[in-house]
């Protein structure tokens, strides 16, 4: 359930309304007890993380050697 703010409230407030939200917390605004706006975490951060991860197990990925440079490098061990 999201906690009821005041549109005042969330007015005067809005840096540590949006510190709570970036922990996770959940907010409905209010105005005149009338609810207007639900204020929730943005999932773009976890989208960017799964990114990151992706890309970071991709750079892992040890490179192919194709068949030509396979035996060039054979030959030159034989030198």
């Amino acid at each position: 359930m999201f906690e009821k703010i005041g549109s005042y409230d969330a007015k005067t407030k809005l840096p540590e309304i949006l510190r709570r939200v970036e922990a996770g917390e959940a907010f409905t605004i209010t105005n005149r007890g009338k609810p207007v706006a639900d204020l929730i975490p943005s999932r773009a951060k976890s989208r960017l993380k799964a990114e990151a991860a992706i890309n970071n197990l991709l750079q892992m990925k040890k490179p192919v050697v194709s068949d030509a440079d396979l035996k060039a490098m054979r030959e030159e061990g034989r030198r």
